[in-house]
């Protein structure tokens, strides 16, 4: 039985270990901000449609923004998309 070089490592030091640990947490923040987004659409009544006419944009550009697996999103329109729902984006290095 061959021993696993992982045991005891954190999914964090087996994800960097194997080179993917940036793709995975990138994917994780878009997953979190576009669930908060549709949440706060969701609580407010906003629909994609309407989201897209506040932002002076199209439906498609509203779908990007909430699909996180969408990788060209920039912080502008996450910015522009989260005052019309009355929040804001928050960003910090660590």
């Amino acid at each position: 039985m061959a021993e696993n070089k992982h045991k005891g490592s954190s999914l964090d030091s087996f994800l960097e270990e194997e080179g993917v640990l940036g793709e995975f947490q990138a994917q994780a923040i878009k997953e979190v901000i576009a669930w908060q987004l549709a949440e706060a659409m969701r609580e407010r009544k906003i629909s994609k449609r309407k989201l897209a006419e506040l932002m002076h944009t199209s439906r498609t550009q509203v779908d990007r923004v909430l699909d996180p697996k969408e990788g060209n999103v920039t912080i502008e329109t996450l910015q522009r998309a989260a005052a019309i729902i009355g929040r804001r984006v928050q960003l910090e290095l660590v």
